[in-house]
């Protein structure tokens, strides 16, 4: 005799979505209606899959299931995840292009370096989940420094600063102190999100120190500080440190 196997899932949910989690099954309803498969859609939809659900979920099936296709179909366009992941890179990094290198330059060096700094925040914001990728990639030239190591970022920063009177030692200066000063805060800013520190915190197994805040009332009285979003003003200082810096360092 036959066994019959029932089943609650919708008869018309497509094989690659069977396995997906309920967030993920409703973004890949939404995404699948899309033009023909290519590989900018493919790219662009899986920085879309990073923002929502972070890099380690992204996988070939997963990513497939939101296009409405099975995994394999990606691999016409995009040989692996590893490559995946460089393609995600490289779009993000041109959409930093687009926002920053493109029209009309800045009336000072001052303004440049303030244009850069906040077109780079911006995509760190829009893109948190992304960004710590943006900066942890290999880059094509090894001595280039985290986090932008777009060689045609980096390039037009350079020419930026040339056009603005800088010497190629006063570049080179100006484009170290712009990168520890970028890694350093957007790091620390997109890294800090509610999700990545809310979502392990009752996992975590206690073995040297206590994780319970009475424990700790110094700590326990200073919370609401903090805890406070002054990102943005701690930004703005500390790009105004550096602009004296380097306007010092030039002088």
């Amino acid at each position: 005799m036959g066994v019959t196997v029932i089943s609650d899932e919708p008869e018309t949910a497509s094989r690659p979505q069977r396995r997906l989690g309920l967030a993920e099954r409703v973004a890949a309803e939404r995404v699948s209606a899309r033009r023909p498969l290519d590989q900018d859609l493919i790219i662009r939809e899986a920085v879309r899959f990073i923002d929502e659900f972070g890099r380690d979920r992204l996988t070939m099936r997963r990513l497939g299931a939101r296009l409405g296709v099975e995994a394999m179909a990606l691999y016409r366009y995009v040989p692996g995840r590893e490559q995946l992941l460089d393609g995600v890179v490289e779009a993000v990094m041109d959409e930093l292009y687009q926002r920053t290198m493109t029209g009309s330059y800045a009336d000072s060096w001052q303004e440049f370096l303030e244009k850069m700094a906040h077109g780079v925040r911006d995509l760190a914001l829009r893109h948190p989940k992304v960004f710590p990728l943006v900066a942890t990639r290999p880059p094509a030239a090894p001595w280039l420094r985290p986090p932008l190591r777009s060689l045609r970022w980096v390039e037009g920063f350079l020419e930026g600063l040339g056009r603005h009177g800088f010497s190629s030692d006063d570049c080179v200066t100006a484009y170290r102190a712009f990168s520890t000063f970028l890694l350093g805060h957007l790091l620390l800013e997109t890294g800090t999100g509610e999700d990545d520190l809310t979502d392990n915190a009752a996992e975590d197994i206690e073995f040297y120190e206590s994780n319970n805040l009475a424990d700790y009332p110094i700590l326990q009285q200073l919370t609401a500080q903090l805890s406070e979003d002054v990102y943005g003003d701690e930004f703005e200082d500390a790009l105004e440190d550096l602009i004296n810096r380097i306007e010092l360092g030039r002088a």
